[in-house]
């Protein structure tokens, strides 16, 4: 039993690339993203802080590159992690070789700060030279002087503007292995350049509000403004950007992608918020719950409703439900019927039991598949 959308949403064709073993683009799945806020040259702290990252499911992770220090240790950090990284650059194009040479799965650069034609040209063949792509980076906050001068101030016509005319310089050196973003703080700008730039290029769009704010605001914000790029199809891989710990950014870019069901991992929650009919503290379950269970990355749906009057809905949507009754008995429901019951002090301890073997039994028989793919691989050749 898994929880069926009302609705799918039909994504924007773009080119595919490949960011290391990461897929992006195409008919590949929204990858998620964050960036490191240790010092690069840290590498010992920089790798503890993917490693986090790693246990909260993200993708491909970005660090700052701005000296040789950096670059120095970007070897070690990419050779000690499970997740490309990403070697974020603004001007110097030696930084860009650098770590091209160390490892980097993608440079984050803008061509046309680089430098000259030659040193543009400099870069993109040590990108094609180590299998290294290339991520454009405009943001609202550093958009060129021409354009600002063109425009008067930053917009969206102005973001995309400077958006293409930085592709057109590694288009020009016959490089199509990037991806480019557009971000603003603000998000009505923010969507409409992604929503413009989408109707222009092919490119695979890495999609952001950047400098959202902290943890609460921020979290609001960039649903608002992933949320309605990604319902229109539009995001290809996603960053959100919060004033947090990079895992905390991961955890929320899950969450978003989760509600529109275009990803799935971990235990998906559906609560009631609780009222005076409750059969037990919903708020307090809950809390323990997503604590407990933040360890399950096979996708489990589990309903917690503290009354009967939406608790067996709920239920017939979702693997496991608990339904508040009387008394201290509460319903347990599998598969969207009921099952048994269970009392208030043993609950929290027998759902994350049953969660632990649904999801155990989802990695099997996804191992089982795995297999039988790999042996039908097998037999075809």
């Amino acid at each position: 039993m898994s929880y069926r959308p009302y609705q799918h949403i039909a994504r924007r064709k773009s080119r595919q690339i490949r960011v290391g073993k990461v897929l992006v683009g195409g008919d590949a799945p929204i990858s998620v993203q964050t960036m490191t806020n240790t010092l690069t040259s840290d590498a010992a702290a920089t790798i503890a802080q993917i490693r986090k990252s790693e246990l909260a499911g993200v993708d491909i992770v970005r660090v700052s590159c701005p000296d040789e220090e950096s670059t120095a240790a970007l070897a070690e950090i990419v050779r000690e992690v499970n997740v490309p990284i990403v070697a974020d650059i603004h001007f110097h194009y030696r930084r860009a070789i650098e770590a091209a040479e160390a490892g980097a799965a993608c440079l984050r650069i803008n061509p046309g700060n680089i430098g000259s034609p030659e040193r543009v040209k400099e870069v993109v063949k040590a990108a094609r030279d180590h299998g290294c792509a290339i991520r454009i980076g405009v943001n609202a906050g550093s958009l060129e002087k021409h354009l600002l001068e063109k425009y008067g101030e930053p917009n969206p016509e102005a973001l995309v503007e400077s958006a293409l005319w930085h592709a057109d310089h590694l288009l020009q050196n016959d490089f199509h292995e990037f991806k480019i973003s557009v971000k603003a703080s603000d998000v009505f700008m923010a969507v409409a350049a992604y929503t413009q730039l989408a109707e222009q290029c092919d490119h695979p769009l890495h999609i952001g509000i950047t400098e959202a704010g902290g943890k609460r605001a921020g979290t609001v914000k960039s649903a608002i403004g992933l949320g309605n790029l990604l319902w229109a199809g539009i995001g290809d891989t996603m960053r959100v950007s919060l004033s947090a710990e990079p895992e905390e950014e991961v955890a929320v870019a899950w969450d978003i992608l989760k509600s529109l069901h275009l990803r799935h991992r971990g235990v998906k929650i559906i609560s009631c918020p609780s009222c005076a009919r409750q059969g037990f503290d919903v708020i307090r379950t809950v809390e323990k719950l997503e604590e407990r269970l933040a360890h399950v990355t096979q996708p489990v749906s589990l309903s917690i409703i503290g009354c009967v009057v939406n608790g067996p809905g709920e239920a017939l949507m979702t693997d496991i439900g608990l339904t508040g009754g009387g008394a201290g008995r509460h319903m347990v429901y599998s598969t969207g019927k009921q099952d048994h019951t269970t009392d208030t002090e043993a609950m929290i301890d027998h759902l994350v039991e049953m969660v632990e073997a649904r999801a155990a039994q989802l990695q099997a028989e996804a191992d089982a598949k795995k297999a039988e793919e790999a042996k039908a691989k097998i037999a075809a050749e």
